[in-house]
């Protein structure tokens, strides 16, 4: 007799992987290409942050997440370098990635 296998539990379809569904806004993916094409380092930096904020707390983590209190609710910021932010919204289980580049923007 073969030994038992032990069966791991079935993910649904919808579910995210970490915890939370990303939403990359058309400023942010533009945002993240034009670091790839001028500082490759810092667009390196901003998929680590993005991967902070999946996998664990969007509240807490790398690059100072700071709440921001005249954009909107639920909006966020980390620092990418003294002059750059990633913005994002977290809403339920989804994290709207806004913008990567200046500082904060009306959403």
């Amino acid at each position: 007799m073969s030994p038992k296998r032990k069966n791991k539990p079935e993910q649904a379809e919808n579910d995210p992987i970490h915890g939370y569904f990303p939403v990359f806004s058309p400023d942010f993916k533009e945002d993240l290409a034009w670091w790839y094409r001028n500082e490759p380092k810092k667009g390196n930096k901003i998929l680590d942050l993005v991967a902070d904020i999946l996998d664990g707390d969007p509240f807490t983590g790398l690059g100072k997440p700071e709440p921001l209190k005249y954009i909107a609710v639920d909006t966020w910021s980390r620092r990418i370098d003294l002059e750059h932010r990633l913005v994002y919204k977290v809403t339920g289980n989804k994290v709207y990635f806004l913008q990567a580049r200046y500082h904060y923007q009306s959403s």
